[in-house]
């Protein structure tokens, strides 16, 4: 489930970056580029789900949830 959610969360980080719809949870981080003309920024997406519980009483064992939590980036380029 972690692979996937991954997959996923890099998938909606390039859609995003390329559309320019950001989600609220996203983060942008600008970078330093070596180019004048260019400027370069960092989107941050992050994705979490709740897993299926397929032991039963393992979230209560754990004391928490059971949850994947994956993050997605995507480079955006020419951001002027």
């Amino acid at each position: 489930m972690r692979d996937a959610d991954s997959l996923a969360a890099a998938d909606q980080a390039s859609t995003r970056a390329i559309s320019g719809n950001f989600s609220q949870s996203d983060r942008e981080r600008k970078l330093e580029s070596p180019d004048r003309f260019s400027n370069l920024a960092m989107l941050i997406t992050m994705q979490s789900r709740k897993i299926p519980e397929l032991v039963p009483g393992l979230a209560v064992l754990l004391g928490r949830e059971l949850e994947t939590d994956a993050r997605g980036l995507a480079i955006i380029e020419n951001t002027r």
